[in-house]
């Protein structure tokens, strides 16, 4: 970490509690971006973290070519201001350029991502031109270098084409691709480690007596974690055992460069995982004014980042999108790590009391007039993960803010893209 973490403060601010805004800067700021890296193939690279410019070996593209299908012609030919009269002398297609250089008063017939040939400056879309067997008729209302795709116009030879800390989507794949690279330089993966600690759990499969619930929250972290591109390192149900919890976060900072467990970060819960990070770690145990989500833990185990989330199914998707995600992505290396924010009116009334930042779940739409709303995803209640299976976005409501009128307009998240 850049900087040393405070241990165990509970807050610094009047209220107690920190804002998610503060919670979010600390921890990103905290964290550095893990050493190594690796070559891999380019359809291997694909959500992985450039560790390196790229620099283009060709330009893009490689040559002035057409942007239309039509003809190729000499835009000193119009100079006379009327009709003008083109000879048909041969054709250039992709792949398959025309050999020659084209004189005054001629034309080349041409397709679209052809060279454009020798002498010619020029395209004209083939639905502007009146053709009779080879000549070609057009009116002089035409500009130099119309419908003309420039060699390096995207990408110059010896130019920038990506810079490191890129994240590589398709986009990236596709234009590496254009520049003929067949490998890049990618960040490591990150790795992570993650367990549940609770007599309480029981593994899916397994039948439930009484006063045990299936362990589900390690399956929603193993979902947001794949989609993240981690290493993972699933270490499954820890006991309420104060050996076993120590032997546990033990082995996790030894093989990981991040630790994430669920529920017992609030002070005076949990003992045992308490009494463990005391002993190993450097661990701030905060209040964050959200809902849903209060408790949040975090600092080191040993030398790895460890971030508590809390346990309820729904605190622990809203503080993990909210703050380990962007913890994460700073440590693999990801130059952007702010969540996108869009603007929306509400379609119906939105229930909320002043006091804490509230993450409701909810459904971005379109209404009658193909208008983009939000509604809510049924109850907000923090238990109830159903809610979050059918909402699409957060519904970001500010501190400060009371129920809030139907049409009002309010910030989401969208939940595609997250990730």
């Amino acid at each position: 970490m850049n900087n040393p973490i405070p241990v165990k403060t509970d807050c610094d601010t009047d209220t107690g509690w920190l804002s998610v805004e503060q919670a979010r800067a600390r921890m990103c700021d905290s964290v550095k971006t893990i050493d190594g890296f690796e070559r891999v193939a380019l359809r291997d690279a694909l959500n992985r973290i450039l560790a390196e410019d790229v620099i283009s070996p060709i330009n893009v593209p490689p040559y002035d070519n057409s942007a239309m299908d039509g003809y190729a012609i000499r835009a000193a030919d119009l100079a006379s201001g009327s009709e003008v009269t083109l000879n048909v002398t041969g054709s250039s297609f992709a792949g398959t350029p025309y050999d020659g250089e084209m004189k005054s008063g001629e034309t080349i017939r041409i397709m679209t991502g052809a060279k454009v040939p020798a002498g010619a400056d020029t395209v004209i879309m083939q639905e502007q031109v009146q053709r009779d067997g080879d000549v070609i008729k057009i009116s002089s209302d035409h500009k130099q270098g119309q419908n003309v795709r420039y060699i390096g116009e995207d990408i110059k030879q010896g130019g920038p084409a990506l810079s490191s800390g890129k994240k590589i989507g398709s986009a990236e794949i596709g234009l590496l691709a254009s520049l003929g690279i067949p490998e890049v330089t990618v960040k490591r993966k990150l790795r992570v480690a993650f367990f549940s600690t609770g007599d309480e759990l029981r593994a899916v499969g397994e039948p439930l007596e009484d006063g045990q619930i299936y362990d589900s929250n390690r399956y929603t972290i193993y979902g947001m974690l794949s989609q993240l591109g981690v290493e993972l390192i699933d270490m499954g149900v820890i006991p309420d055992d104060r050996n076993m919890i120590e032997n546990a976060f033990n082995t996790a900072a030894s093989l990981a460069d991040a630790v994430i467990t669920s529920g017992g970060v609030s002070v005076g819960e949990a003992d045992y995982v308490k009494e463990t990070l005391d002993k190993l770690g450097e661990i701030n145990f905060w209040k964050i004014s959200m809902k849903p989500g209060k408790p949040l833990a975090f600092g080191k185990v040993n030398n790895a980042v460890f971030i508590g989330l809390p346990g309820n199914p729904v605190s622990v998707m809203a503080t993990f999108y909210q703050f380990a995600l962007p913890t994460l992505q700073r440590m693999m290396g990801q130059d952007d790590v702010e969540p996108v924010i869009v603007k929306v009116p509400c379609k119906n009334m939105i229930k909320k009391r002043p006091g804490r930042t509230d993450f409701q779940r909810g459904v971005l739409m379109r209404n009658e007039n193909g208008e983009l709303v939000v509604d809510g995803a049924g109850m907000q209640a923090s238990h109830i993960l159903s809610g979050m299976s059918k909402a699409n976005c957060f519904i970001i409501l500010p501190a400060e803010s009371g129920n809030i009128d139907a049409g009002t307009l309010v910030d989401i998240q969208p939940f595609y893209g997250l990730i």
